[in-house]
């Protein structure tokens, strides 16, 4: 039967798209989608679920102990089973060509889409001060951005991915500079309290939801799987490029918020809603309204650049896999790009942001639709490295997970809790993404593609 499930994966899986990124590029591409937005957003709530500043800066070291657990199983999958489809490739390879179809259709419909929407209406709150275009201002840069990023991207990955290089550096010099900034400016010792108010609850719960808001700031480490098939001798590379990753974002993450500590403490974050906004005033004063607008908007630039440029590989791959979607498979080979599943991203994102155009909290929303199904397939993909070598086992491994087999069930067990407490935060925003996860189903009973007998 395991033989029967591996045969059934068509030969089409095995093919990759041309190949023509360095370790780098790559890095470059993981580093600006996770480095972003989120660490303006999320320490004041991080905050809010610690007793104390060693439980803060805890949550955030195990934040990155969770993301150098997961890059571990990454690099093993990545590195065995190089490919443009990333975690539809695996979990085809490791559950069947049914499981494989239903992520793919959670990616497009609900995950990807879905992170690119969020990080869009971000975009356009900031970028709506520097331009005002009226009420639906936000709404209508954060369409422009996709549309503008995405032609971009049709272009061509090489000018795509040269533009990651260029946000990608400006945000992390950006952030850095704030940071000194803020750390060497006079009267930064005012804004700290001496006691933090002490929290009601109990420890476990505080723990479990300052981890959600916590690895919601490390989202997005795993997109590097979807660039193996682009990567230059992916065998040997795709563990340094999730590996020089974790430990560039990791770090940046832990100084940050030691710095804010010093800058604020503990009580001081969980009072500062804006954190951007107290950041930049500490730094630049009467130019902190436009500093800190210039600097978010060139962050959610890097994330949604990054996140078109992995998401579209998972249509391609679909598109190859499934005979009556073939049209999404559609390579340029000039340009080294998806052209099909980059403009049917586009379509997806852009209809998301109409909706959140008319919601009352448009972030929130598209955080609560796309929490529990990304990491309920995040814990299948962390289950695939022991089904794999259980199925596979002759199979070549450049790369092979150390103290096998704690990390993937560190990471299985990791990501269970986290479609549990994030169902529970996210609520009824939960139940709709679950619910359009649902809606695949019979879509994918009428493809009836022929590998899914497998």
């Amino acid at each position: 039967m395991a033989r029967a499930t591996m045969s059934a994966v068509p030969d089409a899986v095995n093919n990759r798209a041309p190949t023509g990124l360095s370790v780098m590029d790559a890095t470059m591409v993981l580093v600006g989608v996770v480095i972003g937005i989120g660490i303006f957003g999320f320490p004041p709530l991080v905050a809010q679920h610690s007793h104390s500043e060693a439980m803060y800066i805890g949550l955030w070291c195990a934040g990155g102990l969770v993301m150098l657990v997961g890059a571990l199983c990454y690099a093993e999958l990545g590195s065995a089973y190089p490919g443009a489809g990333g975690e539809y490739l695996y979990l085809t390879r490791a559950w069947g060509a049914r499981v494989g179809l239903m992520f793919a259709w959670a990616r497009c419909s609900v995950i990807q889409t879905g992170a690119i929407a969020v990080v869009a209406f971000i975009y356009g709150d900031y970028a709506n001060q520097l331009l005002p275009l009226g009420t639906q201002g936000p709404a209508m840069h954060a369409a422009i951005s996709v549309v503008v990023l995405t032609g971009l991207n049709l272009i061509g990955t090489r000018y795509s991915k040269r533009l990651q290089w260029v946000f990608t550096v400006l945000t992390v010099i950006a952030l850095a500079a704030v940071l000194i900034a803020c750390l060497t400016a006079t009267g930064g010792e005012a804004l700290k309290t001496p006691d933090p108010a002490p929290l009601s609850g109990n420890t476990a719960g505080l723990l479990g939801m300052g981890m959600v808001f916590v690895l919601l700031t490390y989202g997005g480490w795993n997109e590097a799987a979807y660039l193996s098939g682009e990567l230059r001798d992916p065998g040997r590379n795709m563990s340094r490029v999730l590996l020089i990753g974790t430990a560039v974002v990791t770090g940046a993450y832990v100084l940050t918020n030691i710095a804010l500590l010093e800058i604020f403490g503990l009580q001081g974050l969980r009072d500062t809603p804006a954190l951007g906004a107290e950041v930049m005033q500490l730094a630049a004063g009467p130019y902190a309204a436009a500093l800190l607008s210039l600097t978010i908007c060139a962050t959610a630039l890097s994330t949604i650049n990054g996140t078109i440029i992995t998401g579209a590989r998972v249509y391609y791959a679909l598109g190859r896999d499934v005979p009556r979607l073939q049209a999404l498979a559609g390579w340029n080979d000039r340009n080294e790009t998806p052209v099909s599943a980059l403009v049917v991203q586009g379509v997806i994102t852009l209809a998301l942001v109409a909706l959140g155009a008319f919601s009352q909290n448009s972030v929130q929303t598209m955080v609560a639709y796309t929490a529990p199904v990304f990491w309920l397939f995040m814990m299948l993909v962390a289950a695939s490295v022991w089904q794999l070598r259980r199925l596979d086992p002759d199979s070549p491994r450049p790369f092979r997970v150390p103290l096998f087999p704690l990390p993937p069930l560190l990471l299985a067990l990791t990501c269970a809790g986290l479609v549990v407490s994030s169902a529970m935060y996210a609520g009824a925003g939960a139940l709709i993404g679950l619910a359009v996860l649902a809606a695949g189903v019979p879509l994918m009973r009428l493809l009836k593609p022929a590998q899914a007998a497998g």
